[in-house]
């Protein structure tokens, strides 16, 4: 699958049929890392395996992730350790209804220089990271979110009529409080289909719970090892792409795509009323490519159904515009999606 742009995908697949010998080593390698990183945020993340999974399949798919969670479930702590374990670059920003575009992309500003004249310096913002986390992002007005979205999708930022490119890996990490809405500018569809997951956090068990209260209670969180560095890690963007994919992959992520638009031929009777407006071909794309890291990342050379079924959930849930009718009987896009998946993999 190759990039039309730094941050656009495209349905054009130039992988080869087979990987390389050197390409299989770096893929156990790779599985190997995958295995220490959930080891070492073990060390101070207390369950949450899934959720360390999600973030590693967007960090190595070069993608970007929207995480719900009501408040005190670890997200910052998460994101931040998860930047220390692979020795990046950690920024947050916490959008309020009063944050401008400049508080995130840096503006210019008038400095002496040694010469003693006056000249406008650029200075970088907080958007200028490896691992960006926009905490509360639907609380910035659309004005700012655009400029956020303009990074995660192009990979630059433009201030004053100049662009400024961002290095290499970044990878945005979005959360939104699902419980308190009222002050806030929700994300429009258009923009909710930039982010290739939507990563939900629960509430801990009661064991859980009790291993986070001994945990943060007592001495300090222990440092993390470095896994990788930033090279390294967009080195293993560019292996997990050329994973290969079976061409009934292919259609199964098509055909799942497909069923959730209510006005599909292939979309079935029950999903119509429920849902008013389906996924689009991001959608694929990104099945498709959440599918080659997982199998990278679980040590397979190829593409597999049950990676596919692993990242549907996460790929297809925000992308679903539900109706009243569904909202009326208490049916979410989560439900709609796991039935839609189960249903599909059954009739193959």
């Amino acid at each position: 699958m190759a990039d039309s742009s730094p941050g656009e995908l495209s349905m054009v697949d130039s992988n080869p049929e087979k990987l390389s010998s050197d390409d299989v080593e770096r893929i156990a390698r790779l599985r190997e890392t995958h295995q220490k990183l959930r080891a070492e945020l073990g060390r101070v993340i207390v369950g949450q395996t899934d959720v360390i999974d999600q973030l590693a399949i967007c960090l190595f798919a070069r993608g970007h992730a929207l995480l719900m969670g009501v408040p005190g479930l670890a997200k910052t702590l998460l994101v931040s350790k998860l930047a220390e374990t692979m020795s990046l670059d950690f920024s947050r920003i916490q959008f309020t209804p009063d944050l401008m575009p400049m508080d995130i992309t840096g503006t210019d500003i008038l400095q002496d220089t040694a010469e003693g004249r006056r000249e406008f310096q650029f200075v970088k913002g907080p958007v200028f990271a490896n691992i960006v986390l926009a905490d509360e992002i639907n609380r910035a007005p659309p004005k700012t979110q655009a400029a956020m979205l303009e990074a995660m999708q192009e990979h630059k930022v433009t201030v004053l009529g100049k662009a400024y490119t961002l290095a290499p890996p970044f990878l945005v990490l979005a959360t939104q409080n699902p419980v308190e809405q009222e002050g806030t500018y929700p994300l429009p569809e258009a923009q909710l289909d930039r982010f290739m997951f939507l990563i939900e956090l629960d509430y801990p068990s009661e064991e859980e719970e009790i291993q986070i209260a001994r945990t943060t209670t007592g001495d300090a969180l222990p440092e993390l090892d470095h896994l990788l560095h930033g090279e390294d890690i967009v080195e293993l963007q560019l292996l997990v792409r050329r994973v290969p994919v079976p061409d009934h992959i292919y259609k199964l992520a098509v055909a799942l795509v497909r069923k959730t638009r209510p006005n599909s031929p292939t979309a079935p009777d029950w999903l119509k009323p429920l849902v008013s407006w389906g996924a689009g071909p991001r959608a694929v794309q990104y099945l498709i490519l959440g599918g080659k890291t997982r199998a990278a990342l679980q040590g397979q050379y190829m593409v597999r159904q049950e990676d596919i079924e692993n990242v549907a959930g996460s790929v297809l849930t925000h992308r679903l515009i539900t109706t009243f009718a569904a909202q009326s009987e208490g049916i979410d896009a989560r439900q709609i999606v796991q039935r839609l998946v189960k249903e599909t993999l059954e009739e193959r």
